[in-house]
């Protein structure tokens, strides 16, 4: 089964349900936001993928933190904020069959689900 975590109300969310529902492929959808969702899977996400691809630099979230918050990142204190502001992560996250893919492709998600 797949699984896309992420929060609906996003414009490249949409894209990546929009492709998964044109091409037939099921899937299970898991808020980020719901909780325990994040402090559950981080440590196997971050093993998959590494936090440096995991943490969000370029969305509103990480803009709206403190420059205090976001001197010196570092894996601990990227796992720490990841956990206290869910929307840091990347999105779409897909995991399917052990394997994650961040963000969308349209060629990104036809190769993982061949």
């Amino acid at each position: 089964m797949i699984t896309v975590f992420g929060i609906r109300n996003c414009d490249t969310m949409s894209k990546a349900f929009a492709w998964l529902e044109a091409n037939g492929v099921a899937y299970e959808f898991c808020d980020y936001r719901q909780p325990g969702v994040v402090a559950a899977r981080l440590p196997e996400w971050n093993r998959c993928a590494g936090w440096q691809e995991l943490l969000n630099t370029r969305g509103l979230t990480w803009r709206r933190l403190s420059h205090d918050e976001r001197a010196g990142i570092d894996e601990a204190r990227a796992l720490q904020l990841m956990v206290a502001h869910p929307t840091l992560i990347r999105r779409p996250l897909v995991a399917v069959d052990g394997h994650l893919l961040l963000g969308f492709s349209p060629e990104g998600y036809a190769r993982l689900l061949d």
